[in-house]
């Protein structure tokens, strides 16, 4: 069972709001997952990224795959901080 770091979506319609989740890689977009590590919104000016940094680190460590856009957030939030 391969583990990917990926978004959940979340908030209405033309608002989204997203979760940054730990979850099996045949889990659905929006379904069952593992843990949370995070948030990403991207409707203010500037978008807001918040990762634990050290869950990130562990699941990373357990070999988890980041997909192609948490990786990029990781950055931004890396960044950030």
């Amino acid at each position: 069972m391969p583990v990917k770091i990926r978004l959940a979506r979340g908030g209405r319609k033309k608002r989204p709001f997203y979760r940054i989740v730990v979850a099996s890689s045949e889990a659905p977009r929006d379904g069952r997952f593992i843990e949370n590590i995070g948030t990403y919104d991207p409707l203010p000016m500037e978008t807001k990224v918040q990762i634990d940094s050290e869950r990130l680190q562990y699941w990373l460590g357990q070999g988890a795959q980041p997909t192609d856009t948490v990786r990029s957030l990781i950055g931004k939030h890396a960044k950030q901080s």
